[in-house]
C-alpha cells in the first residue's frame, strides 16, 4: 500500500528526473511551506533517494526573528560558492548561545536539498532548479509542530507565523512553486 509520503516522494522524484544543474554542477531543490507542513519529512525522504545532502533552514535562522538572515546566509555560504565552483561551508545557529557556530562543509553530490521557510525565496531562485511547496491546514500544521517541538515552540508559534506571513506576502513562493503537494494527514 502506497502511503501519502511515498506518493509525494515519487512525484518529486519524477519531476526531478528532468532537472538541470542550478548552482554550478549541483541541482538544488527547495522544499518550502509553513511550519508543520511536512517539509522536513518529505525533504529527508527525497534527499535519501537522490543521495543528496540536506540543509535545514532551522539551522540557519538567526533566532526567532532571523528568517531573512537565514535566507541570506544560505545564499552567501552555500549557493553562491557552489555556483562559483567553490566549496560551500555553512555555520549552524546556536539557539541557546545566540550566535553562529561551527563549520559544516556541504558534501559533494549531484543534488542538494534545502528545506524550510525561505528556501524558495526570490533571493535564492537563481540557484534552485525547483521549489516544492507543501500545504496543510493551519490546525494540522500547529498540531504537528507542537508534537515535534513541544513547549519549546509553543510560545513562539504566533511570532513565527507573523514572519512567515510577511515573507510569503512579498516573496510569493507558493505561487511560483514548481510542485504543490497537499499534506493533510
Amino acid at each position: 500500500m502506497t502511503t501519502p509520503l511515498d506518493a509525494a516522494v515519487t512525484r518529486v522524484l519524477d519531476w526531478a528526473a528532468g532537472q538541470q544543474p542550478s548552482a554550478g554542477t549541483r541541482k538544488v531543490l527547495a522544499v518550502e511551506g509553513r511550519s508543520g507542513s511536512g517539509k522536513t519529512t518529505l525533504a529527508r525522504a527525497v534527499g535519501e533517494r537522490l543521495g543528496a545532502p540536506l540543509i535545514h533552514m532551522d539551522d540557519l535562522y538567526a533566532g526567532w526573528d532571523g528568517l531573512e538572515r537565514g535566507v541570506t546566509a544560505l545564499r552567501d555560504w552555500v549557493l553562491e560558492p557552489l555556483a562559483e565552483g567553490r566549496p560551500a561551508v555553512w555555520q549552524r545557529w546556536d539557539w541557546a548561545a545566540g550566535e553562529y557556530t561551527g563549520h559544516h562543509p556541504v558534501p559533494d553530490a549531484d543534488w542538494l536539498v534545502v528545506e524550510g521557510v525561505g528556501a524558495g525565496g526570490r533571493l535564492l531562485r537563481a540557484y534552485t532548479c525547483g521549489v516544492v511547496w507543501l500545504e496543510s491546514p493551519t490546525a494540522v500544521r500547529k498540531q504537528r509542530a507542537l508534537a515535534r517541538d513541544g513547549q519549546t515552540y509553543a510560545p513562539h508559534w504566533s511570532r513565527w507565523a507573523r514572519h512567515e506571513d510577511a515573507f510569503y506576502a512579498t516573496e510569493q513562493v507558493r505561487e511560483s512553486a514548481d510542485l504543490l503537494i497537499l499534506t493533510e494527514e
